[in-house]
């Protein structure tokens, strides 16, 4: 767990917007510097100036598409070559996709595994290893509410976050003595760009859901703490344990109701 923010680096994925943007106002309030990674590099901009003229935070750019193979390492080696040393690394990028079977573009889902699970697998397992040789460090990977079920309509995505979440706690077991802290933070609908670009445009706001302030902040508080995750929120919170309760095929045939297609 990170003894000290200020003055160390933290290198925040899909920082342009939305819980991996707060997560970097966040952090700059503590004294850290941030390398701030996606591909809308004007967004990633415009966020640097805003760090850098409220809290003097440095800030490092790269604008980087993680669904493509070895991102995730030619990303770190970037980082390395401009001299950095990374204290804590927040996964946050990632998408979502619903839809039903027959209108299931194979191609996306694929794409989906890459960023949510090959490129987060890649950069936990690269930065891990480095962190635990140097004896300190922590990673955050970003999770969801449905990393404890199956969702219809959404089934790569949910199976995508209950990696994140098994792996993740996996290592945060096995990395606790090298002074490495690994958190799993679990939002539940949340008001950002997430559902618009998943193929369900304005379902958040149709739905109760957090801001990413207190996400972000109960993501930080659970990973000072040492945990090994985290649900945002205390509704959710009981949902996810609910979900144990019930029988595999009650939770997964009631999911559907959440996103089934409206028929014309």
């Amino acid at each position: 767990m990170l003894k000290a923010y200020a003055g160390q680096w933290c290198l925040i994925t899909g920082a342009s917007s939305g819980i991996g943007a707060e997560f970097a106002r966040q952090l700059a309030v503590r004294g850290m510097h941030c390398v701030l990674v996606a591909r809308r590099e004007d967004r990633l901009r415009a966020l640097a100036q805003e760090l850098e003229a409220a809290h003097g935070t440095r800030c490092e750019i790269v604008s980087a598409d993680l669904s493509q193979p070895r991102a995730g390492r030619d990303l770190l080696a970037e980082v390395s070559r401009r001299g950095i040393a990374v204290e804590l690394l927040v996964n946050n990028a990632g998408f979502g996709m619903v839809s039903s079977l027959d209108e299931t573009d194979v191609a996306r889902a694929l794409e989906l595994i890459q960023v949510n699970v090959a490129g987060l697998t890649e950069l936990t397992l690269l930065a891990a290893k480095e962190m635990a040789h140097r004896g300190h460090g922590g990673i955050i990977n970003i999770g969801s509410i449905v990393s404890f079920q199956p969702m219809g309509y959404m089934a790569v995505y949910a199976a995508s976050k209950a990696y994140v979440l098994h792996f993740s706690e996996a290592l945060w077991a096995e990395l606790r003595a090298h002074g490495v802290t690994v958190t799993t933070l679990c939002p539940g609908t949340t008001r950002t760009e997430f559902f618009d670009q998943s193929g369900v445009p304005g379902w958040a706001e149709r739905n109760r859901g957090q801001d990413v302030t207190s996400v972000v902040r109960t993501g930080l508080k659970a990973f000072d703490s040492g945990r090994h995750y985290v649900v945002s929120g205390w509704t959710n919170y009981l949902v996810s344990l609910a979900v144990r309760l019930a029988t595999r095929a009650t939770v997964v045939k009631s999911s559907m109701s959440v996103f089934r297609p409206r028929r014309p």
